[in-house]
């Protein structure tokens, strides 16, 4: 499996007719309300604030579900199978406490043909083919449009840029992340908690020959950075790691370039301290938007523009899929449609959309308990640890739980995440 870089594809020149669908934000979400939409037969023109041609640093989103890329497939044919086969699959899976390997599970290769898991690859890599797709689908970009205004009636949305520029659309989706103009503008509030934890996340790029397993590990308590707990999880061409930071800690000082490196030399073989590529520093928000759509129902809200949840389970962009693929078909259907009736798809991506997005958040802040727990949950997770691997239900306790739950009732949209 190899990198990838940004295809060699021109977009189409930004001379969007009056009324087409105008997507806002052209990160990966956004980008899969355009394809989605293009597949619907919808003329979609996509504003980004950013220049062409820019790339953001870091791995961010990494993990890809096997039904996010059926959503792709459905899409654009075949994309999921391009984003699957440059992208890694580790079928092992490792979790230790205090050192101490506590479960252990390999799985067997998926059957030929067939989706595994997961694929795990940068989310500039996965912009970059969804951005060749969207260019080959006759999606029409135009770049540097940062949005200050959105206004929205029964029968048409007007955006305005920071420059001036006034763009005028049937519908819009905002797909401007967690920062939201959008969200802003049109009224829809955030709900939710922030945790007070902080995380420190690094990219290390992979070796020439590597020394790091093709294997996903999670420490508990892990002894030789103090009792922090670490995750380590191999992408394409590098390695995920993120250290979780307890009370006292300094994040810019554990961010800095010593301190990753001290760190990284403690929890990784020799060598990889110094081949770090990216590093940040989070607090996780717990949030979802209060309405998905804009009173009138011609503004639809996707991925971090309507909500935000903790990383643990990789809810994020493979709730953003789902999120974007429900408002093009709410799109198509109520412009088919006429008078208040084109009111009734839109509405009904809002609520799917929402309560999918109320149990990730909840599903997430359950991983967030477990990883940051109270004197009883860490008694427990102190017992099952004394008890495993010998004890199958403790040790798979122990490796489930950061996750959060996974076990979701299909019954308000085609694939809940």
């Amino acid at each position: 499996m190899s990198d990838v870089s940004t295809p060699p594809v021109a977009a189409r020149s930004a001379t969007a007719n009056d009324g087409d669908v105008v997507v806002v934000g052209a990160g990966p979400v956004g980008l899969t309300a355009a394809l989605a939409l293009r597949a619907y037969g919808v003329p979609v023109t996509v504003l980004e604030a950013g220049p062409e041609g820019r790339q953001r640093p870091g791995s961010r989103a990494i993990f890809t579900h096997s039904q996010t890329l059926q959503i792709l497939d459905r899409i654009s044919p075949g994309l999921g199978a391009e984003l699957y086969g440059h992208g890694v699959y580790w079928n092992t899976q490792r979790t230790f406490h205090g050192g101490k390997e506590v479960y252990a599970k390999t799985y067997p290769d998926p059957p030929a043909g067939v989706y595994p898991h997961f694929t795990s690859l940068p989310q500039v890599q996965i912009e970059a083919y969804l951005y060749a797709r969207a260019v080959a689908a006759g999606v029409t970009f135009a770049w540097s449009q940062e949005i200050a205004q959105v206004a929205a009636d029964d029968a048409a949305v007007t955006l305005t840029t920071v420059a001036g520029r006034r763009w005028e659309a049937s519908y819009v989706v905002g797909a401007d992340g967690s920062r939201s103009v959008v969200r802003k503008q049109v009224g829809a509030r955030m709900e939710g908690t922030r945790d007070e934890g902080w995380y420190v996340v690094v990219d290390v790029a992979e070796k020439d020959e590597p020394t790091l397993p093709n294997e996903r590990h999670f420490h508990y308590a892990h002894p030789a950075v103090g009792g922090r707990n670490v995750l380590v999880v191999p992408f394409a061409g590098g390695y995920r790691v993120d250290l979780q930071l307890v009370a006292g800690d300094d994040p810019d000082a554990l961010a800095s370039d010593a301190g990753v490196r001290a760190w990284l030399d403690a929890v990784l073989p020799p060598g990889y301290g110094e081949r770090t590529t990216w590093v940040s520093t989070y607090q996780f928000l717990q949030l979802v938007a209060h309405d998905f759509a804009d009173p009138h129902r011609r503004v639809l809200l996707v991925g971090e523009a309507a909500h935000l949840f903790a990383p643990f389970g990789a809810r994020g962009l493979n709730s953003g899929v789902p999120d974007a693929e429900a408002a093009a078909i709410a799109i198509a259907a109520a412009s088919r449609a006429t008078g208040a009736a084109a009111r009734t798809p839109v509405e009904a991506f809002a609520l799917a959309r929402r309560s999918a997005a109320l149990f990730n958040r909840d599903a997430a802040g359950e991983a967030l308990a477990h990883l940051r727990p109270d004197e009883r949950t860490a008694t427990r997770i102190r017992g099952a640890a004394d008890r495993a691997p010998a004890d199958a239900e403790a040790s798979a306790w122990l490796e489930k739980a950061p996750y959060g739950p996974r076990g979701v009732p299909r019954a308000e949209t085609v694939y809940r995440y």
